[in-house]
């Protein structure tokens, strides 16, 4: 079944990224689901449509309307990829290999849209039916900016009044051996995401002959401010924003002394030394990278013209006005022009102590199924749909259970993309849990019994 799923699923992307066809893309999509997911395609409790052609919204009613409904989130789309840039087998041919399925989308993000509809399609055969209503949004365009895909989802919800408990969407997952001196794995639910935006550099004078030079070119003027940039990064906001409590909640699992150092970061935090590696240093301030570099059309034409394209994730603690004002005064050059292309302020932080439903119920379904599991409340670093419905719920979650291993960082975006068959079997019982659990009125126990897949 998982490899029909696979198979049935990337073949699709296959389609959308080769032909460019969403026309072809989007009968693939249904026809596949109507397959494999039968059940909730036929149910009368399940309503399904369409919007903006591509995306699907799905709304399961629940039998206690006092209770306030709750959403899962997942994409379709995948970011493109060519067997040429390096990978073991073909993208998209879901090719199983020492029991993982290799191809695009498989930790980002088919695992969770195939997880949910695989939950709710077992949950439908058995009978079962919500006490508490919930939505399942799969946007089509997430990997450019979900500006067609949830934003239209957003408006159809908006128009029927809806307001939402919680929302889960994709972002952070299961760490096991990622973060150095931490014993066991963590699963990091995420509370809040860096905000980003993307600046223009441009650099303009008179063009002229190479053979007669000035003492400074439009190239290197510009160098010049891309290098001031590198070598003054923004300032380290570690404490400020609500990554500080990811390690508050990780310190116990570290060995000393490092566990007295994090569980005393008002006293240590100047000393703990976290920006030497990017996975780390992404946590502790707004990122800088310079992502583009555009200048000359001839070998012997000085080019009137030089831009550089500028990318930042911003720390919580961060605006996009505050960043624009650092990158003026860094730059430091009247010469060098400053445009912002887009950006986006950070997103707010959700709730997650003992009282906030949405994160305890996740919490509680992690713990029951994986016991061995560390949970704490963590910054996506990255962007994901979600930000599109800070309108419908105060609460939105970034987490699935994908269990990312050392080396699995690279893979997303990159090549050799996998997931095991254990995982995705794990990620389908976690949904068809987690639905089950929203069920109460009251917030869970920590251990209560779990429900049998």
């Amino acid at each position: 079944l998982f490899a029909f799923l696979s198979c049935s699923c990337h073949k699709m992307d296959l389609v959308f990224y080769q032909i460019g066809l969403f026309s072809v893309y989007h009968p693939y999509l249904v026809t596949t689901q109507l397959i494999v997911f039968p059940t909730v395609f036929s149910s009368h409790l399940v309503q399904h449509e369409v919007v903006a052609n591509y995306s699907h919204l799905f709304w399961v009613p629940g039998s206690d309307l006092a209770l306030v409904p709750y959403m899962l989130l997942a994409h379709i789309d995948v970011v493109p990829a060519d067997e040429n840039d390096g990978w073991e087998v073909p993208p998209f041919s879901a090719k199983e290999i020492d029991g993982f399925i290799y191809g695009r989308g498989t930790i980002d993000n088919k695992q969770s849209v195939m997880g949910v509809l695989q939950a709710l399609e077992y949950l439908l055969i058995r009978g079962y039916s919500p006490q508490r209503g919930f939505f399942i949004g799969l946007g089509h365009d997430e990997e450019v900016g979900g500006l067609q895909g949830a934003m239209n989802i957003v408006k159809v919800l908006k128009r029927k009044g809806v307001q939402l408990a919680f929302i889960l969407d994709e972002g952070l997952a299961v760490l096991d051996g990622v973060i150095s001196g931490l014993q066991g794995p963590a699963a990091l639910i995420g509370i809040s995401e860096k905000g980003q935006a993307t600046v223009k550099l441009s650099v303009f004078k008179a063009p002229g002959h190479s053979s007669m030079p000035p003492r400074e070119s439009s190239i290197g003027i510009l160098a010049g401010a891309v290098k001031r940039l590198e070598d003054n990064p923004m300032p380290i906001l570690f404490g400020e924003g609500p990554e500080r409590r990811t390690f508050e909640h990780l310190a116990h699992r570290f060995g000393l002394p490092i566990k007295f150092v994090m569980s005393n970061m008002w006293l240590f935090s100047p000393l703990i030394v976290m920006e030497r590696s990017p996975d780390t240093n992404a946590f502790l301030r707004t990122t800088t990278a310079v992502t583009m570099f555009n200048s000359g059309v001839k070998v012997n034409v000085l080019p009137s013209l030089a831009e550089a394209y500028v990318n930042l994730r911003i720390h919580p603690a961060q605006t996009v006005e505050e960043v624009l004002e650092f990158i003026q005064s860094t730059v430091g050059d009247e010469r060098v022009k400053m445009e912002l292309v887009n950006g986006f302020d950070p997103l707010p932080v959700s709730s997650y102590d003992e009282t906030s439903f949405g994160f305890q119920t996740i919490k509680k379904t992690l713990l029951d199924q994986f016991p061995q599991v560390t949970v704490a409340p963590g910054v996506c670093i990255g962007n994901t749909d979600s930000r599109h419905y800070t309108d419908l719920a105060k609460d939105i979650y970034r987490f699935a259970p994908t269990w990312i291993r050392p080396g699995d960082t690279q893979r997303f975006h990159g090549i050799n993309e996998r997931i095991s068959k254990k995982n995705y079997e794990e990620l389908v019982v976690f949904y068809f849990n987690l639905i089950q659990n929203c069920d109460i009125k009251e917030l869970p126990s920590p251990h209560s019994a779990g429900h049998e897949l």
